[in-house]
């Protein structure tokens, strides 16, 4: 029978690779990403509100979820987004999703509380480098600070804004 501290030990190493693995595929997927300089956005979201990356950055770190209502992985996320909107500014961008009034029954149905920009045609996914949903950036005075792409957990999400 193995003992508390080896259990421990052995958890404490899956934890470790897990981590590594982790920033290594995000590292891998955040190649295509574009500079700093290609990525700000300004667009409005599915309510017309005008919405700045940059600007809101300012203030604190931002969330830009990258998902698509077809998604799923991005099923299990989304709640886990909406619920740190709640504490720092979010914005979803819709890819490939439909048209904008079916998004907003969506967000109703689903109560998601993010603003979202929609991007039927996945142009703003493109410029930003997005190959893989659900992609979150996590954005601070104007730069992107993280990448994540795939499943997150809200400690994972809340780890990376509070880094930056």
């Amino acid at each position: 029978m193995k003992s508390l501290k080896s259990k421990f030990i052995a958890i404490f190493k899956y934890l470790v690779l897990l981590i590594v693995v982790s920033v290594a595929v995000d590292l891998w997927r955040s190649q295509s990403v574009p500079t700093q300089a290609n990525f700000n956005l300004k667009a409005q979201d599915i309510h017309q509100q005008w919405i700045d990356i940059e600007a809101l950055s300012q203030q604190k770190p931002v969330v830009v979820y990258f998902w698509a209502s077809w998604c799923s992985v991005c099923q299990f996320v989304t709640p886990s987004v909406n619920w740190v909107s709640d504490y720092y500014p979010t914005v979803g961008v819709s890819l490939s999703s439909g048209e904008s009034h079916k998004l907003q029954r969506y967000f109703e149905y689903k109560q998601l509380d993010f603003a979202n920009i929609n991007d039927p045609h996945s142009q703003i996914g493109q410029k930003w480098g997005v190959n893989v949903t659900p992609t979150i950036f996590v954005i601070r005075n104007g730069e992107i600070k993280h990448i994540t792409t795939g499943f997150t957990s809200p400690i994972g999400l809340l780890a990376r804004l509070w880094i930056s």
